[in-house]
Formats: C-alpha cells, structure tokens, sequence
C-alpha cells in the first residue's frame, strides 16, 4: 500500500464531510473514560454514563476509584456491560495511583511504547481502547482502528479479510506521518463514512467514495 492511496482516501473523506472535531471530551479524563465506556455501544449511550458519574460527583480519578464499584456499575448502567466497565474503570484509575502517584498527567507524558503497555496492561482495555486514549488524551501518534477502518479498507480491497489489527495500524502509521492532529481526524472521518454509507449494508447511492470503490459500477471510476 503506498502512502499516496491512504492520503488520498483521507483528501477524498475530508472534501465529503469536512472536519469531524472529535474528541468530545472536557479535558484527558473525561475523554479516557468516554473511550472505556464507549466500547461496544453507541456514543450516547457512552454520553449518559459520563453525565451519570458527573452528576455524582464521581468524574475524577478519586471519586472513581473510592466510590464502591457496585456505585459505579449502577451510574453507568446506560453504556451497557456495566460491571466489566466499572471494574476498567476502576482499574485505569489505580494504575494512575499505584504507578504515578495520582497523577494523570504524568501517565500521558510517557514514551509513546509505554503509555501503549501500561494501558494495555489493564484488564479489558484492548488495542482500540489504548489507542484511543493515546491519540486523544496524550496527543500521541497512534492510529486507531475500529471495525468501521476495517470494514472501509476491505471494501476498497486495500486489505485481506484476514488482516489484524496491529497489521492495519502498521499500514497507517508506515505510509502516514506521525501527525496527531491528521490521525484523529481521520479515525473520525472513517466512522462517520461507515454510519452514513458504509454500513453492514452498504449505502452506495450519493457515496463520494464511489469513484474509487470496487463495488461501484460508476463509469467514471477512478483509482486510488
């Protein structure tokens, strides 16, 4: 895959939709536990758990981590696997503790490689999830990758059906520089293409992808 292709899907995503300004977090621990939260839900449901714990009075790391976890499950009822999310939660946040004396500032300033190993350290924070605090809370180029990045590259055949995840973030970061600002609007653009065209089942009429997608039968297709 060579760098001109991922740029110039991104050109083409960025002319269709414009700057998605993601992330929508107050500050990195809002949007870290947005992330956590987040995980196999929609973002508004993620928005009313967030809107729960601030409303107790529980959105920092001491009230997350000194509020009984059986607290926090009920608060964030709406984002869905409640009790998994409160033990994550609760696990970010004794991390934060234990190894940085409580202070999140100083987790974030970490080299990049381990920022990446700390947080994948906890349990239920996957690569998504790392990533995601990487690129948005530490302002850190890491690439995120979703299922809807998956969906869009296998769709363009830029990858097999096969390919992993740090597979398909290799091919990001290898033919991107190393721009934060770049990687979070692209990660944001994707999501928003895969909600309004490619879905599980695609949405083709009015794509402005369709120049450039195999599965369009636009005389005018072009190539990446």
């Amino acid at each position: 895959m060579e760098s001109v292709k991922l740029y110039d899907l991104y050109q083409r995503l960025l002319a269709a939709y414009g700057p998605q300004g993601w992330w929508p977090a107050d500050g990195p621990l809002e949007m870290i536990v947005g992330a956590i939260l987040t995980q196999a839900t929609a973002w508004g449901n993620a928005e009313a758990a967030i809107a729960n714990l601030e409303g107790a009075g529980l959105l920092s790391l001491e009230g997350l981590r000194d509020a009984p976890i059986d607290r926090v499950a009920s608060l964030i009822r709406p984002a869905v696997y409640y009790n998994q999310k409160a033990r994550r939660l609760k696990g970010f946040c004794d991390l934060v503790a234990e190894r940085y004396g409580g202070d999140l500032a100083r987790l974030l300033a970490s080299p990049l490689p381990d920022l990446r190993e700390e947080l994948l350290s906890i349990g239920g924070i996957g690569p998504e999830t790392a990533d995601s605090i990487i690129l948005y809370a530490a302002k850190k180029p890491s690439f995120v990758v979703d299922a809807y990045t998956k969906r869009l590259l296998a769709r363009l055949l830029l990858i097999g059906p096969e390919v992993g995840y740090d597979e398909i973030r290799e091919l990001f970061l290898s033919s991107l520089p190393p721009d934060v600002e770049l990687y979070g609007e692209y990660h944001a653009l994707i999501v928003r293409h895969c909600k309004e065209h490619c879905r599980a089942r695609p949405r083709c009429e009015g794509c402005p992808l369709g120049a450039i997608c195999p599965r369009s039968a636009a005389p005018d297709r072009d190539r990446l």
